[in-house]
């Protein structure tokens, strides 16, 4: 008889799901986490990461206080005092997350576990530990480039624990996270300069919401500097960095941020041993039950490179547990998945993009509205929110909403209903508005 009827390697969103759910079936369940239980998103990714968002909120809406009758008379921002709170938080959360998993007498062991065989792990502490079914839910690390002086730069990982906040800062990348970082430190004072290797920021979001964000984050004093690298980083004698560019002038900083993609955590792993197949990016090849190329050996989360967002890997270890401990066989849709940039301001998506709905479809119809929030227009100040309707012009079904604004993604939440529900534009047009909210935009367009 096995130690164990699951294993899980990685105490992450995946991970923590799927191990409770499965005791919660009956079954006998271990988890190994060898940083802290919470994974990426609790411990050094989209929570502390939302919670520097919002602090950094607080620049422009203590300016914009005074016109709604708020005497402000001094506005001092402290880097210390949030960076610590946020810190307590992430260590609060994880405690929430132990509690969760031992009340539901899972088997926390605090060290690295590595595969030796189909059913059998080893522990950093030398111990073999067999189990029925073993579920790699390792997730995944910032990719950094092998460059002269890399030593200097810093990942997302470290970016929570800087003792000061630097006053010039370079972060590489066009994605999400280098977006919301850019926005984070610009409003908390910091010089910011993006710079990213092609010339498309947040490939997967609609154009228009895009270049809305650029405009914006350009008029915020954000700078761009597009199809450029690093070569070589060296560090001054008083602390600062000198960037060597290819595609343009070396560039001076006090902090360089890496924020160019991540990578699957499976280094190390153990997989060869199992004879789990492991793809080019180092992802663990897994089909629609979440299962690799061994029958005993599972994986969820950001570990497989299907879809690297928390909500996604909670579904998919839920599935695993559900469909291998509860006798309910599920898989996940990925056909639908809402996702949100929390920038300044921030922006949200949920099914086809305008280009993509265009070169999937027959016939398309496109419903916009640019408009200024009306606490935007107290304040005295420019920046226009956009939301777009993309709607498959055959059958009037709404099959994307976009939008960029204060709030979009809260907003976004349930408007992702409608398109995953197949809702028409007429059902829109038929629900009375809410006024007044920037949300009564989605159902005024004509």
């Amino acid at each position: 008889m096995a130690d164990f009827d699951l294993f899980v390697i990685g105490a992450g969103s995946g991970g923590v799901r799927a191990a409770r759910v499965a005791a919660a079936h009956g079954a006998r369940v271990a988890i190994a986490e060898e940083h802290k239980v919470g994974g990426t998103c609790v411990i050094r990714g989209c929570v502390p990461k939302k919670l520097l968002v919002y602090g950094a909120h607080f620049a422009e809406d203590l300016e914009d206080a005074a016109m709604f009758g708020w005497d402000v008379p001094e506005k001092r921002f402290d880097w210390p005092t949030l960076r610590d709170n946020v810190l307590a938080e992430v260590g609060r959360l994880e405690g929430a997350y132990t509690e969760t998993l031992t009340s539901h007498q899972v088997t926390i062991l605090n060290e690295r576990a590595v595969l030796t065989g189909p059913n059998s792990v080893k522990l950093a502490s030398g111990r073999e530990v067999t189990a029925d079914k073993i579920l790699v839910a390792a997730g995944a690390r910032p990719l950094m480039p092998d460059i002269p002086g890399i030593e200097h730069a810093i990942s997302s990982n470290e970016v929570f624990h800087l003792d000061e906040l630097p006053k010039r800062i370079v972060i590489a990348g066009g994605g999400y996270i280098a977006n919301e970082f850019a926005g984070v430190f610009n409003q908390l004072g910091s010089k910011v300069i993006l710079i990213n290797r092609s010339d498309v920021l947040l490939r997967s979001y609609d154009q228009q919401l895009v270049d809305r964000l650029m405009q914006i984050s350009v008029r915020k004093g954000i700078d761009f500097e597009f199809n450029v690298t690093v070569d070589r980083i060296d560090r001054n004698g008083d602390g600062s960095l000198t960037l060597a560019m290819k595609g343009c002038d070396e560039i001076q900083a006090d902090q360089l941020l890496f924020a160019v993609g991540r990578q699957p955590n499976t280094d190390g792993l153990g997989l060869e041993a199992a004879g789990v197949q492991v793809g080019e990016k180092g992802e663990v090849v897994v089909d629609e039950d979440n299962r690799s190329s061994v029958d005993s050996v599972y994986a969820v989360g950001d570990v497989t490179n299907r879809v690297q967002l928390t909500p996604v890997a909670i579904r998919e270890g839920q599935a695993f547990a559900d469909s291998v401990f509860g006798g309910k066989p599920s898989r996940v849709d990925y056909g639908c998945i809402p996702s949100a940039v929390f920038s300044h301001p921030p922006l949200a998506g949920v099914g086809l993009t305008e280009s993509k709905a265009r070169d999937t479809l027959g016939s398309v119809k496109v419903f916009t509205s640019d408009f200024r929030s009306m606490k935007n227009v107290l304040a005295g100040r420019n920046e226009r929110s956009l939301y777009k309707l993309v709607v498959d012009g055959l059958t009037d079904r709404i099959v994307g909403i976009h939008m960029i604004g204060p709030d979009a993604p809260e907003i976004l939440q349930a408007a992702a209903v409608t398109v995953k529900a197949r809702l028409k534009k007429e059902d829109f047009d038929s629900t009375v508005a809410l006024h007044p909210t920037m949300a009564e935009e989605l159902v005024l367009m004509r």
